[in-house]
């Protein structure tokens, strides 16, 4: 399926990637914005069809059935093509590198913000679960602003699988919880870890705060007592990612 991306971070990113994948850009008329106007210039690079008059999208390319207003610069881009779980634990772990997991987070703009903050610290991968669970709309990639282009991403059934194989590449499995007793900080910073966020209400699930070696959580030092989950995990990252 096609998505219709409005960030011009978002489609930059995928021209620079796979410009095989985007199919057309629409400008408005007159003077695009600078952002945009580089991303005309590179998508005639790649001989990618520009276009000015801006009718409503194809409804049969428009992500979720809806047409782009008139006057907005848009981009059809197609869907990123995900990984296999257990291609994205075989790679080296030395240096020590930081691996997340998403279990049925459904905010897109959560997810979307995750990736981002996953592009800008280096994490080698991310893994979500499919039910209950955020699809990977145009709003995830836009919000993202191209992070999503540059961390490779699988979907699973459920997060089982994904913590042995985690484990059998030679990481540490950490869940995330407020009602943790260990801080995050306590952990060591020379290994290798698979991060677990939960549901932004219920958390992790039980199955999956049974499974991990690790239970923490990011300690307040004010009276507010939690994060926002995309917010705890930019937290927990900067503390983690070793590059």
């Amino acid at each position: 399926m096609s998505l219709v991306l409005r960030n011009p971070h978002s489609v930059l990113a995928a021209l620079q990637m796979r410009p095989e994948d985007v199919f057309e850009v629409r400008l408005a008329p007159g003077t695009p914005s600078p952002k945009w106007a580089d991303v005309a210039e590179l998508a005639r690079q790649h001989a990618i069809p520009i276009r000015t008059n801006l009718a409503p999208v194809d409804k049969r390319h428009a992500n979720e059935g809806k047409s782009e207003r008139t006057g907005a610069a848009v981009a059809l881009v197609r869907e990123r093509a995900d990984r296999l779980v257990d291609e994205l634990f075989a790679v080296p772990t030395d240096p020590p590198g930081l691996w997340l997991a998403l279990e049925q987070l459904q905010d897109p703009h959560n997810v979307g913000a995750i990736f981002r903050t996953a592009a800008f610290f280096g994490v080698r991968g991310i893994i979500l679960t499919r039910e209950r669970s955020a699809p990977l709309t145009a709003t995830v990639y836009d919000v993202s602003s191209g992070g999503l282009e540059f961390v490779p991403f699988a979907i699973v059934p459920s997060l089982s699988r994904t913590i042995t194989l985690a484990r059998d590449a030679g990481l540490t499995v950490i869940g995330t919880s407020e009602h943790a007793s260990r801080e995050l900080n306590d952990l060591p910073s020379d290994r290798s870890h698979l991060l677990i966020f939960g549901n932004e209400e219920f958390g992790l699930r039980r199955v999956t705060t049974e499974n991990v070696d690790e239970l923490v959580r990011l300690a307040p030092r004010g009276p507010i007592e939690s994060l926002n989950v995309s917010v705890a995990a930019g937290v927990c990252m900067s503390k983690l990612a070793r590059g």
